[in-house]
């Protein structure tokens, strides 16, 4: 089982209509996605279970305030970055509906309004800078919980450099989440138990210890 993200290069040419066709074919194991991070075509597992109570939260309350037209999901779609040359799966999204008018299996990322991911310090070494600067030229809010130290951050404002801004507070407290939402987070119901916590950091660092990401 793949613990961490493996990196598999798509082609000899890496061209970018080359490498989406890639993920298209893949036979993709159940409960795992892949994306394109750095010019790689990155295999990781989805969510763990344990994020569940918390996406469910964070969803209900997003749906609530997201721009009319737009629909709020956490189903695998693949939002792709031309210009960047980038293709990410995120937790989950807020996107205009005419996102899902074309054909095909990958969806426009300048249709975002808002993504969020749910993840560690061991997922965020792998990917956390490239989708950063990815969505921080187009996404107008990016919202990541750091389960492992139990935290969130709302970046927003993009520019051609990335986002101008940024806010993290722990979980429980409430967060800010910017135009076009513009509504109070409560993030109450995102804390893990602290022996819950404690075991997932155990975990992690097992899995650090005895598993090696790398290319396929």
């Amino acid at each position: 089982m793949i613990e961490r993200p493996a990196a598999i290069d798509a082609s000899e040419s890496g061209a970018f209509e080359d490498m989406l066709r890639t993920v298209e074919e893949l036979d993709t194991p159940d409960g795992y996605k892949a994306e394109l991070i750095r010019g790689k075509i990155v295999v990781s597992p989805w969510s763990k279970l344990r994020y569940l109570r918390p996406m469910r939260q964070l969803r209900s309350q997003v749906e609530a305030h997201a721009p009319k037209g737009h629909v709020t999901e956490t189903s695998p779609f693949l939002f792709v970055f031309p210009s960047s040359e980038r293709g990410f799966g995120p937790d989950l999204f807020v996107a205009d509906e005419a996102a899902f008018d074309a054909d095909g299996r990958h969806a426009d990322g300048t249709e975002l309004s808002l993504v969020a991911e749910l993840t560690s310090v061991s997922t965020k070494d792998s990917d956390w800078p490239d989708k950063l600067d990815t969505y921080g030229r187009v996404v107008p809010v990016y919202l990541v919980l750091d389960m492992q130290v139990q935290e969130i951050t709302a970046f927003w404002d993009p520019s051609p450099k990335g986002y101008r801004s940024r806010t993290t507070v722990p979980f429980g407290r409430a967060l800010h989440v910017p135009a076009p939402f513009d509504f109070e987070l409560d993030t109450s119901g995102f804390v893990v138990p602290a022996e819950n916590a404690e075991n997932a950091e155990n975990a992690e660092g097992n899995t650090e210890g005895n598993t090696e990401g790398g290319e396929l």
